[in-house]
């Protein structure tokens, strides 16, 4: 991680930034030294670019504990580098990441509760590391401070650092962000915890969520679950004879085309598509899919679907090709080794029927693969197929139109992705629904360039205007606007420029979303 840039203010304070991982990646040397690096992975990505305006001061948990006797030099050192180390010893973090944050919280905002196993000792261990998160916190926090915390791993932290400050601090606004779905008020009193997490996260001044459908839910939830007052942005209630309002917000990620757009004129990229187009997928129509290999994403369900096109198209075997990338996630759970076992049967079972001598018609990469072959399987391909069962944005898609400003490839994407809402002119499927996914794409194979030429500049106005810089700097000035006594130095770099689509992009972050290809996956 690079030392704050110049053009902020250094005698600023910075804004809080909590998440489960903290942005610097510690490498021990040996003999007590160590070696610091910037994590990957979207949102570290996403918050890069307010530090040309704004310091940032980072809590997560490094991922890696060090022994007690190098404690302290660590912390410091990671300390100029911008992010404070929450340690977390293993048995606790399996209980609170793996069991509860993993195994409770992730199938409920996915709505997929036969997932869930609720156990008490994860809720515990939840609990003690939200206040671990908070302690940590309130340790460094100052009057007029801003503190941002992010995702499910810690919906406890906004009342569990109220408690902490008390009335020691005065004007410290807390804002969070969710970066999953947030589901139905029906399906999220399911969860037994459910009025505690609502009550944890009221404790904010600003909630944000990717759409207005997770806006609508969360408020609902809130209605039904807690009986408070909400209007269509926000949350009144009464707390200690003191009326108190949450403001409650849509605030879509992004990612960054600019840097996506460069990455497709580089030498290496030209001449693997090249490559791809001339040997491997010559005279084939390319479907690509990139996917964490997770239950969220519903693969058996393209499987299935892509199996059915074959056989009512019988013209287009030998012609049509999908090129499934799944990359690895959660190895030690079985739900999702039984998922990936799952997959290799599906897909053996279609090459069986419909293979021959130079033709594959589905390829199956259980694997990472680096930004430029990745950049290079966007490119060579004719469609990209996103079939989440529930997604709470789903950045690949955006990636895929940012790459395709010479060939204007077609997006057929689920209605349950929250980028679906967003994209106009993509083609929406169910992804429940076989024959509404064959539908969309024949339709996409069977699109005039006219039509495809149309359609991608509606999308790529969008992810060019909402980028990952515009949603953090959105988000920011937001939380700092409400109420006295913080004020955010504004960047105009990050204005969004609604004539990228006519070639003029702003140049932002190196990387992506959390949900991208490029990042978290």
């Amino acid at each position: 991680m690079s030392e704050i840039p110049d053009k902020a203010d250094k005698s600023a304070r910075p804004i809080l930034i909590a998440a489960n991982r903290t942005c610097v990646n510690i490498k021990p040397l040996g003999s007590g030294n160590y070696e610091y690096g910037s994590a990957s992975g979207g949102l570290v990505t996403a918050l890069n670019a307010l530090k040309d305006s704004t310091k940032l001061l980072w809590y997560g948990n490094p991922g890696k504990n060090v022994p007690s006797a190098d404690l302290e030099k660590v912390e410091e050192e990671i300390r100029a580098k911008g992010a404070v180390p929450v340690w977390i010893d293993a048995h606790l973090m399996d209980l609170y990441y793996n069991k509860f944050s993993n195994g409770v919280l992730w199938p409920i905002l996915h709505y997929h509760t036969d997932a869930m196993n609720v156990d008490d000792r994860a809720w515990d261990a939840y609990q003690k590391v939200n206040r671990q998160f908070a302690q940590k916190i309130a340790e460094d926090v100052e009057d007029d401070d801003m503190v941002w915390i992010h995702d499910y791993h810690l919906m406890l932290v906004p009342q569990m650092l109220r408690e902490e400050i008390g009335d020691k601090k005065k004007n410290i606004k807390i804002g969070f962000f969710l970066h999953t779905p947030f589901p139905s008020s029906y399906m999220f009193i399911r969860l037994p915890y459910a009025k505690t997490i609502l009550e944890g996260l009221l404790n904010c001044d600003l909630i944000g969520f990717h759409t207005y459908d997770y806006v609508g839910h969360f408020l609902s939830s809130c209605s039904k679950i807690l009986h408070m007052t909400t209007t269509p942005n926000g949350v009144q209630f009464v707390k200690d004879g003191v009326k108190k309002s949450v403001h409650v917000g849509a605030f879509p990620i992004g990612i960054d085309p600019e840097g996506l757009r460069k990455g497709m004129k580089s030498k290496e990229v030209i001449e693997r598509i090249q490559e791809y187009r001339s040997s491997y997928y010559k005279n084939k129509k390319v479907i690509i899919s990139v996917d964490r290999l997770d239950y969220i994403k519903g693969l058996p369900h393209k499987l299935h679907a892509f199996d059915m096109f074959l056989q009512q198209y019988p013209e287009e075997v030998g012609k049509v090709v999908l090129v499934q990338v799944a990359v690895p996630s959660r190895e030690d759970v079985p739900e999702y080794n039984e998922l990936k076992a799952q997959l290799n049967q599906l897909c053996g079972l279609i090459n069986s029927k419909y293979a021959s001598p130079g033709y594959t018609p589905v390829e199956f990469m259980y694997r990472s693969v680096d930004k430029n072959t990745l950049l290079s399987l966007y490119g060579m391909s004719d469609i990209c197929l996103v079939t989440s069962i529930r997604d709470g944005m789903n950045l690949v898609s955006y990636e895929y139109i940012a790459c395709h400003e010479q060939t204007h490839g077609q997006l057929v994407i689920s209605e349950f992705a929250g980028a679906a809402h967003s994209l106009k002119g993509c083609i929406t499927i169910n992804p429940w629904d076989a024959s509404n996914c064959i539908d969309g794409i024949k339709k996409a194979l069977e699109m005039d360039p006219e039509q495809k030429e149309k359609n991608w500049k509606k999308m790529f106005k969008y992810v060019s205007k909402y980028t990952s810089a515009y949603w953090g700097q959105t988000f920011a000035e937001e939380l700092a606007r409400i109420g006295p006594g913080y004020s955010l130095p504004r960047n105009p770099e990050l204005e969004p420029n609604v004539n990228a689509v006519n070639g003029h992009s702003p140049s932002m972050l190196d990387d992506d979303s959390e949900e991208s290809a490029m990042g978290a996956m």
